[in-house]
């Protein structure tokens, strides 16, 4: 069967998480995707090492389903390879510091030269502006772009997420546009540019908290658990700030993550209160209307967690969802990775490597009925030198063992 992306090409000059993420999932839809490295490999081969002369687990989960090609691109003849890799491509991608892939004498309008319909995508830390020169990390994203500071409790200091939405989640935002530039150039034959900033893909995910930004114009923020309002939003814990009221109750025994999040919606709260033990609390006045426990959520979520924190979260669990209140687990990274449920949906895989053996590694989110994901491993440093130089470029046998004592590969 067909793969989506089956026939387009992309040459992929990106690096530690935010790039590869995007050319991976490129990949998994298909895509043909050629990792260009220089002859010492990517950083992440030797980051977080958990075995020693192992590609580490770093690279190993964010470039399944890729080939691997070495070029010292600052040599003569590596600017010369890359040339014909661009001209042989449909998309490049790039994650270089501002500036670099032009340095290396490939601006874009050298590049759109050597081939008019490539898709050219650029993932930086940051627009045009005074923060350009930045250096972008996933926590310098993400305190840039308005996580940070509606995060956590609010009593307590700005808090990073444990999700990577600076790095992945842009990665994820530049696949959107590089899809897009590819459909546009079937009707104009033309390839564009296409640039993503972390600061900007994370203010986009941010943007409930600009909405509750502009509400607080016209009085405190109501569905927020916080007694105190400034002049900006308030961080307020694990407060969803929607419409609809929700906390992590803890259960037992107690441990770091025994807690189920509960939402309380108007139509849960008569069988909610029954199984926490209070059910005169349905038709009472102080409490029978979202109205009413609006501005006591912090009590609300106290009496339900005096009933929830005797009871293992499985059976909270349970007990909330026979009554259709909406509700999840908190899964630690352990019950995550031993979900049975998530290998049957082939999202928590498992995939053989050369040298490393087996290893599980989150699966192709996207489930295309007529292009389903197989993931294979990362390449090994330089694993398809010779099968694209000689094999597709058409090198000579007798060049390539000149260009590793020339250093171009």
């Amino acid at each position: 069967m067909a793969k989506a992306l089956e026939g387009i090409r992309v040459l992929d000059m990106t690096h530690v998480q935010s790039g590869p993420s995007a050319t991976q999932l490129l990949a998994w839809l298909g895509a043909d995707v050629v990792k260009v490295e220089a002859p010492g490999g990517d950083i992440t081969r030797r980051q977080l090492r958990d075995l020693p002369d192992v590609d580490s687990l770093y690279f190993t989960m964010l470039n399944c389903n890729k080939r691997s090609v070495t070029l010292n691109t600052k040599t003569e003849r590596g600017k010369e390879i890359l040339t014909e890799l661009i001209r042989r491509s449909d998309v490049l991608v790039e994650n270089f510091g501002p500036g670099a892939v032009d340095r290396m004498g490939f601006t874009w309008d050298r590049i759109k030269e050597i081939n008019p319909r490539i898709v050219y995508a650029s993932i930086k830390g940051f627009g045009d502006g005074p923060y350009t020169s930045f250096k972008a990390y996933e926590v310098v994203a993400q305190a840039m772009g308005g996580s940070m500071t509606t995060t956590g409790f609010e009593d307590g200091p700005p808090m990073a997420t444990g999700a990577q939405i600076g790095d992945s989640g842009t990665g994820i935002h530049a696949v959107a546009g590089i899809l897009a530039a590819l459909f546009q150039r079937a009707t104009t034959g033309r390839g564009q540019r296409v640039n993503v900033a972390m600061q900007h893909a994370v203010l986009n995910l941010c943007r409930v908290k600009l909405r509750d930004q502009q509400r607080l114009a016209h009085g405190p923020l109501a569905e927020y658990p916080n007694t105190d309002f400034g002049t900006e939003v308030p961080r307020s814990g694990n407060a969803s700030g929607g419409g609809q009221p929700g906390w992590a109750v803890r259960c037992a025994p107690g441990g770091p993550n025994d807690y189920v999040y509960v939402i309380v919606q108007p139509v849960g709260w008569k069988p909610l209160s029954e199984l926490i033990g209070r059910p005169e609390l349905a038709d009472d006045p102080e409490w029978a209307t979202p109205e009413a426990r609006l501005p006591k959520l912090a009590k609300m979520f106290q009496l339900i967690e005096e009933w929830s924190s005797t009871l293992p979260k499985w059976q909270v669990l349970e007990q909330l969802n026979n009554h259709n209140i909406p509700c999840g687990p908190i899964l630690s990274t352990k019950e995550i990775i031993e979900d049975t449920s998530l290998a049957a949906n082939d999202i928590v895989v498992k995939v053989p490597h050369p040298e490393r053996g087996e290893f599980t590694t989150v699966g192709n989110p996207l489930k295309l009925s007529d292009s389903p994901t197989h993931i294979t491993p990362s390449p090994l440093l330089g694993q398809h030198t010779e099968e694209i130089l000689i094999g597709e470029l058409g090198l000579g046998d007798e060049e390539l063992p000149l260009l590793r004592t020339q250093g171009v590969i």
